[in-house]
């Protein structure tokens, strides 16, 4: 991905480790273990109410398929209508 983006990790840095660390700190266990995403919160204010939302609601058990245990039916095509709509004309195809 850094060579994608244009910023390509050196020789010594690949040997340092540096990469392998990089993907162990942002390994599902290790962020969903992170103290503050499991007691902190974000406050987002909408129309002058404050909604605090808790962290670990942004994890669930890093599990494919696991987003059938909380999406309604409707919610499920409503993203699919928007998945099929932003690959429109892309040539690509998303079979739900």
């Amino acid at each position: 991905m850094a060579q994608f983006l244009g910023q390509p990790f050196s020789a010594e840095e690949e040997n340092q480790g540096v990469v392998d660390e990089i993907v162990r700190m942002c390994s599902f266990d290790h962020l969903s273990n992170l103290q503050v995403n499991k007691t902190g919160h974000v406050v987002h204010i909408s129309h002058n109410l404050d909604i605090v939302i808790n962290n670990s609601v942004f994890f669930r058990k890093g599990q494919a398929g696991d987003w059938e245990n909380h999406l309604t039916a409707e919610m499920i095509q409503r993203l699919d209508h928007i998945t099929n709509g932003k690959l429109d004309g892309s040539g690509l195809t998303f079979d739900s």
